[in-house]
């Protein structure tokens, strides 16, 4: 199950000549397992595992992710061939089985 949530994920997409610069900031904890809490406790890992992006549909990127990500990972991908009012799509899914997905519009820089 995708959760559409708009705080979880933050985007923005511009055309700039015939380059779509994509900028995509992901609210999640990224923890590595490995860490302890204030009482010597291990933290369970809880990252993403996989990251994808879409463009009108189509699959543009693809991420298999682990623990070596940091906390609230930060994306900038370039696409060609897109234009304004196209619409991009990025989802994701951690090992904890939650989801977020946003999308959004092609502008002009």
């Amino acid at each position: 199950m995708v959760e559409l949530i708009a705080d979880k994920i933050k985007m923005r997409a511009q055309l700039t000549g015939d380059i779509v610069e994509v900028k995509v900031l992901m609210s999640h904890p990224m923890e590595t397992g490995r860490r302890k809490n204030d009482i010597e406790q291990l933290i369970p890992a809880h990252f993403i595992q996989l990251l994808m992006a879409t463009l009108n549909g189509k699959t543009v990127l693809e991420a298999q992710w682990g623990t070596g990500i940091s906390k609230n990972p930060y994306l900038i991908f370039r696409l060609k061939d897109a234009k304004v009012g196209d619409i991009v799509e990025v989802t994701w899914h951690d090992n904890f089985g939650k989801s977020a997905t946003q999308s959004i519009t092609v502008t002009q820089t």
